[in-house]
This record gives C-alpha cells, structure tokens and sequence, in this order.
C-alpha cells in the first residue's frame, strides 16, 4: 500500500519495499504535451479515488477532462477504442494490464514519470496496525536483510525492467 501522511493517521507502515513510479500509456506515435495548457480539453483515464485521481485532479482538473473508472481494465478498453488519450497508473500495473499483453506493442510510456510524495507517498509499505509495533519492527528487520544481502535485487530483477525500490 501507498504510504501517505493521511493513511499514516490510521494505520502504521514498514519501511518501504517499492518505489514504483507512475506513468501515463497512450498508444504508439500519441503526440501529449504534459503541460496543464498541453493537454488542455484531452480526456486521460485514471482509476477513481486513487492517489493518481488526487494527483490529475490537483495538478490538471480545471484543464483535462478526467475520465474515472472503478478499475483500470475498463479504462484499458476505453484506450484501445479511442475514447481517452492515455491512462495514469503505476508503471508494474500498465506494464502488466496493457504493455506486457497482445497487443500492448501498439502503446508506450509517455510523459514524465511520477513520484511526488505529495501524491504519491514514499513508496509501498506493508499496512500493521498501531498495536503491532513489535511486528513492524520485525517486518522492517526483514527488509533490511534481504536488501543487505542482495535477495531483494535479484528477485526484483527477475520481473521489472527498472530499479523498483528508487531512491
């Protein structure tokens, strides 16, 4: 889970695992201006009531036209018929919902890659509850260890093009 200073108010968090970044697909050759004026009128799918809504909303909502979608596999259809121009998700989702699929050679990443903890977090971390300190404090341990001795790195490697944990 995203951790953010509002979850953070109700639940507690590991150290993070993953800092994937979040990326917008359109099709192949799609020509977007990622500038609030740049992308004024065009319509970009986003999954509803996720830090990347909060993150078009805060950043682009009196320009584009935000298409929201109870999941990105309906937002995925629209793409491919040409009802929205690009879709915002983290990169492993689009990366497995669409580029990754037959088919998803016809789309790309395009536009900035996006990690603002503002929107975005600090990166996944594993939800304990308040009460489980002790837990957290093992769960963290365990990261720890498996980035010191190089596991994380090499199972990671074995699955995303790109560095998962970030900075």
């Amino acid at each position: 889970m995203s951790i953010t200073e509002e979850r953070k108010k109700r639940i507690d968090f590991t150290h993070k695992y993953a800092l994937i970044p979040n990326r917008f697909i359109a099709k192949k050759g799609a020509e977007l201006d990622f500038s609030p004026q740049g992308l004024k009128d065009v319509k970009i799918g986003v999954q509803r009531a996720t830090t990347h809504d909060k993150y078009l909303t805060d950043n682009y909502g009196k320009s584009i036209n935000i298409v929201r979608y109870g999941s990105f596999d309906e937002a995925y259809l629209d793409l491919a018929n040409g009802r929205i121009s690009a879709v915002l998700g983290d990169a492993s989702a689009l990366e497995e919902g669409v580029l990754n699929k037959v088919g998803g050679e016809a789309y790309e990443f395009v536009g900035p890659s996006l990690t603002d903890p503002q929107w975005f977090g600090e990166g996944f971390g594993i939800a304990v509850r308040k009460q489980d300190k002790d837990l957290t404090k093992r769960l963290n341990q365990a990261i720890v260890s498996l980035r010191e001795q190089g596991i994380y790195q090499k199972i990671a490697a074995q699955y995303f093009s790109y560095d998962v944990y970030g900075d």
